[in-house]
């Protein structure tokens, strides 16, 4: 804590990776500031602009040696941030300073930038969605035939499996994954389209050649790593504030697969059946010293909400964008696309975290499910009453009565379930093998092969695409 009487972001200090920190910080934004003049001077030179190598060559010099204080004493002067850093790179790159920002706007360099970090930062993101199906594909496949008690409306149900249950969460971030790789898929440039879109200042900068104008923003795009077909075909000032919007709601859908996945393992933690990691000298509580509370999934929880809270700041901005553009989102933009993709990204290591050491206590697993398996098997219990010869509907009475007996004296007596025992009793299953229909595994269906199929047709070529991301070390700092 380099002053503990500044705030500091808790993204910043608690959640967020070295590396998703780097895209959104001043180096990262200003030196690819830098790196646009360059593209634009080079393809400005490269199409006959009267620029020299020289002045190129020392753009190229200092695209990462920048002065933030000089920077911050042209700003308090000039009031604009652009412009205080054109300065400053002129300041040492005087050769340059003449043809810096040639025909630009500002938004040439922040638009263009910001879709740069986007890309970068999108690309993290995927990778930790990668990672994090991996180990959940890995606890499914380990777990796959381990029977236990399904949920409807948080109510017993037919049984699954522990690992097809976790395909089910593992699913939500292959659905994830596929948004944000369609973010990137469909990514544009805003281009070289001057003040108000129309490229006016470039049309005039090349004698009315409307050739080289597009020529020139073919370049630059080139240049920047993108297809020339990958621009906005039409702007205002800015590039649509709607992919500010679209990009933040794919973080919200991650933030979802993350909430629904740290939910259903905080109830299972409270039926003793999985745990997240617990470290040997961890404190689950201050004053209560036998908890051990699912702090990282509660944590993962909070920041995801976080992230699903910020999707309508991006749509407000887009919607309120008058004519060619209004200043209004500026101020907005430097918190609502930094933030969800922090929280997103501390997220998603959270949940790797989990994920890497989930614990699973197979014999509570099995005792919670044999307490209400007897209730479960009522329906094969009808079915072979009912192939004896006996009354469809008289069964079911029977059965009925005597489920709701057995449930009463469960819940009002605290006693076992005995509902076997009183249907043993009746005349219907007579010669009928009561003690078989306890078999959890006749239950779950195809639960097992599910899992099996998901690894194979999901999970692996994920693995396959994302290889270099999953081996990557997962940080978790508290």
């Amino acid at each position: 804590m380099s002053d503990p009487n500044r705030y500091v972001s808790p993204l910043a200090s608690r959640n967020a990776s070295d590396a998703m920190q780097a895209v959104w910080s001043p180096q990262r934004k200003f030196s690819t500031w830098r790196r646009l003049w360059l593209a634009l001077a080079e393809a400005e030179k490269e199409l006959g602009i009267h620029i020299t190598q020289e002045q190129v060559d020392q753009i190229a010099q200092h695209l990462d040696d920048i002065d933030f204080s000089r920077a911050a004493e042209h700003e308090a002067r000039l009031r604009h941030d652009v412009m205080a850093h054109v300065h400053t790179l002129g300041d040492v790159a005087p050769l340059a300073k003449p043809i810096l920002h040639l025909g630009a706007t500002s938004c040439y360099v922040t638009d263009n930038a910001d879709i740069l970090l986007l890309r970068d930062a999108l690309k993290i993101v995927a990778g930790k969605l990668a990672r994090v199906i991996d180990l959940l594909g890995t606890f499914a496949s380990t777990f796959r035939g381990l029977s236990t008690l399904g949920f409807t409306h948080y109510q017993p149900a037919q049984p699954t499996t522990v690992g097809k249950r976790a395909t089910l969460w593992a699913y939500d971030y292959v659905l994830a994954l596929e948004e944000i790789e369609h973010r990137l898929a469909t990514l544009r440039l805003r281009g070289v389209k001057g003040t108000t879109g129309t490229q006016a200042s470039f049309l005039s900068l090349f004698n009315g050649d409307h050739d080289k104008v597009l020529k020139l923003e073919a370049l630059v795009a080139q240049k920047l790593g993108f297809d020339p077909r990958n621009v906005y075909a039409v702007t205002g000032q800015t590039y649509p504030r709607l992919l500010d919007a679209q990009v933040v709601a794919s973080l919200g859908t991650a933030a979802c697969a993350v909430s629904k996945t740290c939910n259903d393992i905080r109830l299972l933690a409270n039926r003793k059946e999985i745990e997240e990691p617990f470290e040997a000298e961890q404190i689950g509580s201050s004053a209560m010293a036998y908890k051990r509370n699912p702090m990282r999934c509660e944590r993962a929880t909070g920041l995801a909400r976080f992230v699903i809270s910020t999707i309508q700041s991006p749509y407000m901005t887009a919607s309120t964008q008058w004519l060619e553009r209004t200043l209004d989102d500026s101020a907005n933009r430097r918190l609502a696309l930094p933030e969800p993709f922090l929280a997103i990204d501390g997220c998603l290591d959270i949940v790797a975290n989990v994920a890497s050491g989930l614990v699973v206590y197979e014999h509570t697993v099995r005792a919670n499910l044999a307490a209400e398996l007897p209730f479960m098997a009522t329906e094969e219990l009808l079915m072979a009453a009912v192939q004896r010869g006996h009354d469809r509907q008289a069964v079911h009475e029977v059965i009925r009565k005597h489920s709701q007996a057995a449930a009463q004296r469960v819940k009002e007596q605290g006693e076992p379930n005995d509902l076997l025992d009183r249907l043993e009793n009746e005349q219907a299953f007579r010669g009928v093998d009561l003690k078989s229909v306890l078999d959890p595994s006749r239950y779950v269906g195809r639960a097992p092969e599910q899992v099996d199929a998901f690894i194979k047709d999901v999970v692996e070529p994920i693995r396959k695409k994302y290889r270099d991301e999953l081996g990557k070390p997962v940080e978790l700092r508290v």
